[in-house]
């Protein structure tokens, strides 16, 4: 029975912490495909999970890693063949069901999307779960009437995945962004992605009254909290926010001034559970009009063996961008 290495998580009574072991395909969380994974990549997410930081896992042990892009080895659902070059973010990978830090990972064939044309097996993990969030805040803002004539937008957490990722494609669609981030020494990096203006949250003055001077036509926010909170009260009139994170906290205080009197509207980003239908529509958007112009400077690639010390650069926020794994550099 072949062995590889996989990256697999505990729980060793309430000490969460993962180690590389060997594992077998009979090992795995049963579906219809296995794929031999060529790439996944860390998110804040696989960082909390897998250090036990948030409470991310549904159980244990587990193997960790929320996305994987690979080929298929073998598959018992006739729509997939072995060689088909696919990817699965989101579901329950790596959250319940084992996921993408493996040499294979087999999951249901219902969560498989094939790699749409153009986009290679790396280039789908640069962009990631950070990224398709980042293109689907896009997508929902854009159905929801925001255009590059509405007025300027702003992107939180500017150096982080998410927002590197939608500074670029905002930029690149003609959208005059403002970037905010609170690691100062990033911002020619966020000016390279297309930034027009980068602000520092640092000394960021964010007012107390429940309306603020109008700003923005819309907003790409990772961050939550009181950032988001701020964010409703400097609205424009039908502003639109895309709310797809929790870095700065799962609560946030408002009115109900910017929505009836703005008509500002708050979106709420589900990447996880996201329709197929949608699901492939913005990977083909990925592909093509939403392609990340910079992939490359957004980009830093580690092997497998690096797993653990970048979760927890992670979590001390001393990364920008994405961090894609070498899956194949396991040997």
């Amino acid at each position: 029975m072949k062995l590889f290495k996989a990256y697999r998580i505990y729980n060793d009574a309430g000490r969460i912490h993962g180690r590389f072991e060997d594992t077998t395909l009979d090992e795995l969380d049963p579906g219809e495909v296995v794929i031999r994974g060529q790439y996944s990549d860390v998110n804040y997410k696989d960082a909390l999970a897998a250090t036990g930081a948030g409470k991310i896992l549904k159980r244990f042990p587990l193997i960790g890693g929320v996305d994987v892009a690979g080929k298929v080895a073998s598959s018992s659902d006739a729509r997939y063949q072995e060689g088909d070059a696919v990817l699965v973010t989101g579901y329950d990978l790596g959250v319940g069901h084992d996921g993408g830090y493996a040499a294979y990972t087999r999951v249901p064939a219902d969560w498989v999307v094939p790699l749409p044309a153009g986009l290679s097996a790396f280039e789908a993990m640069a962009i990631g779960t950070a990224g398709f969030t980042a293109a689907l805040a896009v997508e929902r803002m854009e159905a929801n009437g925001l255009t590059p004539q509405s007025g300027p937008v702003v992107v939180c957490g500017a150096s982080g995945g998410v927002g590197s990722v939608a500074v670029d494609i905002l930029a690149g669609r003609g959208y005059e962004v403002t970037a905010i981030t609170g690691k100062d020494a990033e911002h020619v990096y966020l000016r390279a992605l297309g930034a027009k203006e980068v602000l520092s949250r640092h000394t960021l003055e964010m007012g107390t009254k429940p309306l603020e001077k109008s700003l923005w036509a819309g907003a790409v926010d990772p961050v939550g909290g009181t950032t988001l909170a701020w964010l409703t009260r400097t609205m424009k009139q039908h502003g639109v926010i895309a709310s797809c994170g929790l870095t700065g906290g799962i609560e946030f205080a408002t009115t109900v001034m910017p929505f009836i009197l703005r008509g500002v509207s708050l979106l709420g980003i589900d990447s996880v559970q996201c329709p197929m239908e949608l699901r492939r529509k913005v990977w083909a958007r990925l592909a093509s009009d939403l392609r990340p112009r910079h992939l490359d400077a957004i980009t830093n690639t580690v092997a497998f063996e690096q797993l653990p010390e970048v979760f927890e650069a992670l979590l001390k926020g001393a990364m920008k961008g994405r961090t894609v794994v070498n899956i194949q550099s396991d040997g």
